[in-house]
């Protein structure tokens, strides 16, 4: 039996997580849940499946909480996520929370031992090289939820290092990929959230219109899997059933392929180095037709490029591009930016920042403050910002 605790309980990944422990009682047990809001999708949680450790982050939350349940221990705060990342009845710790908050939690989880899932792609962009080292020095385990690190963590199992040559993560293409410059510039809230093939959280789901989220991927790999920059690749494939490949020296590729649906990638996490039989969905070839992959568009998608920049310089570059990302994606969905301002703001507050080439822990979250506040400044400049007819004005680095 293993035995679970999930950072993030009532985001997309988190209610996915508890779909796939509800369907494998015999192999599973939820201890552990900690989330921000949502407070009455939480109190259902805790009443179906009765986790000893229960967080909130607001003290108000908590109360309200407590009084939905009936529960008198509910945790709080920075303090109550790490008790559940750290407790010794934990041997699981999935991270399916994108926020700076999960952080912490994360280093302390790994510190004390813990097997990490890692659903965050922005807590590796902030961190990967201080996370990695610590997996290493502490002797566990981190297994990649997201699907694309999934298919790259399954092709690279038991792979030599030195016979990699090349590793590809794929993507749709987003709800945009289709339009042209002036149309993407143009496009509704709807449209911007109508993703194509997944299931998803407002924010990644404008990431993906953005491909700031193929960027991020990048990076995350990058750290994952210990190889240079230089050697990892984007192709848009509409199709999504390619989900990334593995490219040997004598010109061998693995593909891994499977349907669009993240609990197998989240049940491989928990499951790994095991596999568990699956209800889900599965491919049928004939009706898929075609597979198409493209060089992805860095004229008509700019966060590509300037991820793929802040990949280069590395550091606390990558954290800038992170937080300054957040705040701008945050903006948009408040109503409080134009969907083609995003990448300005991006842009510049990364221009303001002087690098730091390996940054602490403690340097990371301040790092990230830092940034949160410049783009927050630079979204409150923008003129009209909620019209969609602002380009992108930021410098493109070459």
């Amino acid at each position: 039996m293993k035995r679970v605790a999930i950072i993030g309980s009532t985001g997309s990944i988190g209610q996915q997580t508890l779909d796939v422990i509800a369907s494998h009682p015999d192999t599973l047990q939820l201890v552990g849940v900690a989330a921000r809001s949502q407070i009455e999708l939480l109190a259902g949680q805790v009443a179906r499946f009765a986790p000893p450790l229960v967080s909130v982050w607001e003290e108000h939350k908590a109360k309200e909480l407590s009084r939905s349940t009936g529960r008198r221990d509910i945790l709080v705060g920075a303090e109550g996520l790490l008790r559940v990342a750290t407790d010794p009845r934990v041997d699981v710790v999935v991270v399916a929370s994108s926020g700076r908050d999960a952080l912490p939690p994360l280093v302390r989880a790994i510190q004390a031992g813990k097997r990490i899932a890692l659903a965050s792609k922005e807590l590796l962009v902030m961190a990967g090289e201080l996370v990695m080292r610590l997996v290493q020095e502490h002797g566990t385990t981190l297994v990649p939820v997201d699907s694309e690190h999934s298919a790259l963590f399954q092709c690279l199992h038991g792979v030599d290092p030195s016979h990699v040559a090349r590793l590809t993560v794929t993507g749709s293409g987003g709800p945009l990929w289709e339009k042209t410059a002036a149309e993407i510039l143009a496009a509704s809230r709807e449209e911007v959230l109508a993703h194509p093939k997944w299931q998803m959280g407002p924010k990644i789901t404008v990431d993906s219109a953005t491909l700031m989220n193929k960027g991020l991927e990048l990076i995350e790999a990058r750290w994952l899997f210990g190889i240079e920059f230089s050697r990892l690749g984007v192709l848009i494939h509409p199709e999504a059933a390619v989900h990334a490949m593995v490219e040997l020296v004598d010109g061998t590729v693995l593909a891994h392929m499977s349907v669009c649906d993240m609990r197998l990638p989240i049940q491989y996490a928990l499951s790994f180095p095991d596999r568990w039989p699956s209800s889900l969905g599965r491919l049928e070839f004939p009706r898929l037709g075609r597979l198409r992959f493209y060089e992805p568009d860095l004229e008509r998608f700019p966060c590509l490029r300037l991820s793929q920049d802040a990949a280069v310089q590395g550091g606390s570059v990558c954290v800038v591009l992170n937080g300054a990302n957040d705040i701008a994606v945050q903006t948009y969905l408040d109503g409080g930016l134009a969907f083609g301002d995003i990448p300005r703001v991006i842009a510049q507050t990364i221009e303001q920042h002087t690098a730091v080439a390996h940054p602490s822990l403690d340097e990371i979250l301040a790092i990230d403050s830092w940034a949160r506040q410049v783009a927050s400044s630079l979204v409150q400049e923008a003129p009209n910002s909620a019209q969609p007819h602002h380009r992108f004005r930021g410098a493109h680095r070459t």
